[in-house]
């Protein structure tokens, strides 16, 4: 039982931050003391200026909405806009940080005023970023933070979804885990009109909505319930249209750094070589990761690779004999 009151009030905060919608029931069995404290201290945190709402319901309950200015004591105007836009840079994809950065965006956003949203989308629309290919942020940090907030609630959520061969499609889904690797963000969710589990593409994502309706939580099957490792396994294992596997004269741990590949993909030899299995759906995919390797390999792939990297090679080599020999290039004059 939590007998410090200020303890006990900071307790109750965190817990409203975590979750959509509490039961007063739950509130007291997590804080250890009667549905009656519970309610003074809501009335002690709204006296404080926290937006806390009572739901309605079956036993009633508490959630943590919008209010008309920040909690006392938080941030002012400015420091609440400058620090959403940071996270929301943050959780599209800067490594290491995404996750915090989701799980503060979520609760900021949540207590944000109406006037301080405005502000924030209309400097998100004014302001760009330079992305690198494969290595700036992939997802919309919107889109993150709706199935977050999903996931946290076990809320079921419609989005468009973009499949492997470019077909467009509707999908219907129980989110469970957002994961990122590699500035490539993995939704799981239980698909409701296939009945089994599904990982999506962040980037092929758009418009998901909450359906406002909520569902008890379901397991990770095998190999969960890690969601890190059950997507590592599951995309180590999925079918692609073109196989390759490189056997690189350079250590797994530099192979790694350098293509950013998931480590079921790189298996060590020896202190100075491994093999990478950089196998994907488009054969420009595949000549994208062997280029990154800058050591010697050999390689294992199906002859539409063969072919498609000899191509590429050619056209390399050329380039490089006619600047070597200072020929213009082929194609229309130039104005």
């Amino acid at each position: 039982m939590t007998t410090d009151m200020p303890a006990r009030m900071l307790r109750l905060l965190s817990l409203l931050q975590t979750r959509r919608e509490w039961s007063g029931h739950e509130l007291a069995d997590r804080l250890g003391v009667t549905g009656r404290t519970v309610r003074r201290d809501i009335d002690r945190l709204r006296e404080l200026g926290y937006p806390v709402e009572a739901t309605t319901g079956h036993a009633g309950g508490y959630r943590l909405a919008s209010g008309t200015a920040m909690p006392p004591l938080l941030l002012d105007d400015d420091e609440a806009v400058a620090i959403t836009v940071a996270l929301r840079t943050a959780a599209g994809g800067l490594g290491g940080i995404e996750e915090t950065a989701l799980r503060a965006l979520a609760k900021l956003e949540q207590v944000l005023p109406a006037r301080l949203r405005g502000q924030v989308a209309a400097l998100q629309q004014a302001t760009s970023t330079i992305t690198w290919e494969g290595r700036g942020p992939r997802a919309d940090p919107g889109t993150l933070t709706v199935l977050a907030a999903a996931c946290r609630d076990h809320e079921i959520v419609t989005f468009d979804y973009t499949t492997r061969d470019g077909t467009p499609a509707s999908r219907r889904t129980e989110p469970h885990s957002l994961v990122a690797s590699g500035g490539l963000w993995y939704l799981i969710a239980h698909d409701t009109h296939r009945d089994d589990w599904r990982i999506y593409h962040l980037d092929r994502i758009t418009s998901p909505s909450p359906t406002g309706h909520r569902v008890p939580p379901r397991a990770l099957p095998d190999p969960g319930p890690d969601p890190a490792a059950y997507v590592a396994a599951k995309i180590a294992t999925a079918p692609v249209r073109y196989h390759a596997v490189a056997t690189v004269h350079a250590p797994a741990e530099t192979v790694r750094a350098r293509t950013w590949a998931l480590a079921t993909r790189i298996q060590p030899l020896d202190e100075g070589s491994c093999t990478l299995d950089c196998s994907a759906d488009t054969l420009p995919r595949v000549a994208q990761v062997l280029a990154t390797l800058d050591a010697d390999y050999t390689l294992d792939a199906d002859p539409a690779v063969v072919d498609h990297l000899h191509a590429a090679a050619q056209r390399t080599l050329r380039a490089v004999r006619r600047e070597a020999a200072g020929e213009a290039p082929s194609g229309p004059a130039a104005p």
